[in-house]
């Protein structure tokens, strides 16, 4: 699986308070079993404000490894093309803010996180992607930890395997047949 969760895209434009904000998380993953994937990721996030001429900016990185436990219970599915999951994450993980005409404040250190999602599937290998995640940071710096919850919203791209195949010549076989008995239907309406 190959994507990215893309969360807190903004864009302020008040009088005197603007600001623009930015982050990205690319994840690359592998599935070792069904329902259970491993990879890696990569985040970086840029925020910059200015209140009353007075600049506000901070840095979020981290760059780690995650595992997702996809649930497979009929009875946690909800819309038909959708799966929901469990995501654990670990890595080198730092947020860095820094005011103009105050100190600094860093958290530089293990970053630990966890969270829900849901995938919902607009097609048998792509999915839109929502997850709740919180993230600890525990390290060094003027803050030893750093507390974030965040909503991301993505897609992944699940590259097929000779499973995937077998479900998606399934469901193509499905729709070819359909597509059949609804012509067979409309010729035959249109020999009444």
């Amino acid at each position: 699986m190959v994507g990215a969760n893309l969360a807190n895209l903004g864009l302020r434009l008040q009088s005197g308070n603007t600001g623009l904000s930015f982050s990205v998380n690319p994840k690359l993953g592998y599935f070792i079993q069904d329902n259970i994937a491993i990879g890696g990721e990569v985040l970086l996030g840029l925020d910059h404000q200015s209140v009353n001429s007075i600049s506000t900016n901070q840095i979020d990185y981290k760059l780690g490894a995650f595992g997702r436990y996809y649930i497979s219970d009929p009875r946690a599915i909800l819309l038909k093309h959708s799966r929901f999951f469990l995501e654990a994450s670990a890595g080198f993980q730092g947020n860095n803010v820094k005011t103009e005409g105050r100190k600094s404040v860093t958290t530089n250190g293990l970053g630990l996180g966890v969270g829900p999602g849901v995938a919902y599937f607009i097609t048998p290998n792509v999915g839109l992607e929502a997850l709740l995640k919180y993230d600890l940071t525990l390290g060094f710096g003027s803050s030893v930890t750093s507390h974030n919850f965040t909503i991301g919203l993505g897609f992944q791209i699940y590259l097929p395997t000779r499973k995937a195949r077998a479900v998606y010549e399934e469901a193509s076989g499905e729709v070819k047949q359909k597509m059949k008995k609804h012509k067979r239907e409309e010729s035959s309406e249109d020999e009444d």
